[in-house]
């Protein structure tokens, strides 16, 4: 087992990347059997607090900041079910650029340090999500350069579609500057209004902008379930609940789906 790791991101804030982050690795854990991995690599640590608010953990004992600085991630794995562990974020990983900047010299081991330090983990995984702030920068570097793929999310908005296109251009220079090794697992619309024409025509320019084949078919809609989760953590209470978990297995079916796709196009290319 050697898991493929999958960075969730666009460059603009608030289309709901951390909960698709999130919700991916859980619907995974826990209704596809999958062994997951979630990185929290946001100072923010927004996916830190929804999975420890779900899982009733109270204490955060170690975080990524930790293994950065130790050289060994490891340590800071912290264990949420069965199928499913954190590597957690604190406002100390703002930290991250000086410390990279003062332990290497050359840009190539600065962004290339996540990489070398997830190699030992990956043979306990399927898979490994990492949740990253919406900036160009040596967080996103790192997660790129670490990552098999990369999941675009796009709020069904201008400036989300901008923020795609970019997402995108940001790729190819990462793989052009640093022979990165990253696909696109496609781009998955989120926060759509039930109806809403300028949702959907965002979406159609977007199959325009990046293909049919690489927008979901699955979208997240526009869900008041959601929003209560980030108060109670994620829960199974009633038929609300169970809505908005099947939308998530449904888009993390499609992901898998979709990686497959390009795993067995690149199969029959050799």
């Amino acid at each position: 087992m050697t898991a493929k790791t999958i960075v969730v991101g666009n460059f603009k804030g608030g289309v709901g990347k951390t909960k698709v982050a999130v919700m991916a690795s859980w619907e995974l854990s826990r209704e596809l059997n999958k062994k997951v991995l979630l990185i929290d690599m946001d100072p923010q640590a927004n996916a830190t607090t929804l999975i420890a608010r779900s899982a009733g953990i109270t204490e955060i004992k170690s975080s990524i900041f930790e293994g950065f600085e130790k050289g060994d991630l490891a340590s800071t794995v912290m264990h949420v079910n069965d199928n499913l562990d954190l590597i957690p974020a604190t406002v100390s990983f703002k930290n991250l650029p000086k410390f990279l900047y003062s332990k290497f010299q050359e840009d190539l081991d600065q962004v290339s340090y996540l990489n070398r330090l997830l190699e030992p983990l990956k043979e306990n995984y399927d898979y490994i999500l990492i949740d990253v702030p919406p900036t160009i920068s040596d967080y996103s570097d790192n997660a790129m350069m670490a990552a098999d793929y990369v999941l675009i999310i796009l709020q069904a908005q201008e400036l989300s579609l901008e923020g795609a296109e970019t997402y995108i251009s940001y790729l190819q220079f990462m793989i052009d500057e640093y022979e990165a090794y990253i696909q696109v697992a496609g781009v998955l619309p989120v926060l759509l209004r039930p109806g809403g024409r300028v949702d959907h025509a965002t979406v159609e320019r977007a199959k325009e902008m990046f293909g049919d084949d690489n927008v979901f078919e699955n979208y997240v809609k526009h869900l008041e379930r959601l929003k209560a989760w980030d108060i109670t953590g994620i829960t199974y209470k009633d038929h609300h609940d169970n809505r908005a978990h099947q939308v998530f297995v449904d888009v993390v079916q499609e992901m898998l789906d979709k990686i497959e796709k390009i795993e067995g196009g690149e199969e029959a290319g050799e």
